[in-house]
Order: structure tokens, then C-alpha cells, then sequence
């Protein structure tokens, strides 16, 4: 929300729709940061393999090889917070857009928590 402490420069941000619109072709280094709980704790019977987050940034929704960044996580069994980032570069074309996706098989509810962060810089064309 805009009512936090945020540094926010620049017309490609669009916290309504959570993309970053590209003004410019160009190599755009991207960074993310997210803090995340369990809203509940993981049921015994559920086991470890195969739990796992993944985070990914990824260009006009489109998560594919090129066109995505990504950071995998193994969830431990406990409920305690964690954190997982994921930073790199992408090319986009003007107008393309840049967005975070969240991919969860642990089988129980997650929370981004505040604190958690996204930032776009436009490295070059």
C-alpha cells in the first residue's frame, strides 16, 4: 500500500494490478524479496517430499524458459517464517509487463508478509 514506507520512482509500477509496465525496450534487472508464513501449521501426515515454493518473475504472464526468473525453495516441516528471493535480468519490449508469481505444493496456505519487497531498474537498451 502506498500508506507504508516505500521508495516508488517512475511511471511503470502498478500496484493495482501488481505489474511493472516496461516505458522503454531494453535489459531490466529485476529483485524480489518475499517473507512468508504459513497461515497454518503443516499437518503431520503431510510429508516433506515434494513441498516445495517456487518464486518467479516472469514476462506477460508467460513463465516459460526465456522468459522468467525463478528461485526454488524446500519447505521444512516447521511453521516458522521464511524468506525467498529471486534477482536477474530480462529483456521486454516496451509496453511488455513484468509481474511476481508465487508456486506453492506444500498443501497448505501461505502469507507474503510485509516487509516484502519489488524492484524493477532499467539497465539499458
Amino acid at each position: 500500500p502506498e500508506t507504508e514506507e516505500m521508495f516508488h520512482r517512475g511511471p511503470g509500477l502498478n500496484l493495482t494490478s501488481g505489474q511493472y509496465t516496461a516505458p522503454l525496450a531494453g535489459f531490466y534487472t529485476f529483485s524480489t524479496t518475499l517473507h512468508i508464513a504459513r497461515r497454518e501449521p503443516r499437518r503431520k501426515r503431510q510429508g516433506c517430499r515434494g513441498s516445495r515454493l517456487r518464486v518467479l518473475i516472469c514476462v506477460q504472464s508467460c513463465c516459460q524458459h526465456n522468459s522468467r526468473l525463478e528461485s526454488v525453495s524446500q519447505l521444512e516441516s516447521s511453521g516458522d517464517p521464511f524468506t525467498i528471493s529471486v534477482t536477474g535480468t530480462l529483456y521486454l519490449q516496451a509496453g511488455q509487463y513484468a509481474s511476481v508469481f508465487v508456486d506453492n505444493t506444500a498443501g497448505s496456505p501461505l502469507t507474503v508478509q510485509g516487509g516484502s519487497d519489488f524492484s524493477a531498474v532499467l539497465l539499458g537498451v
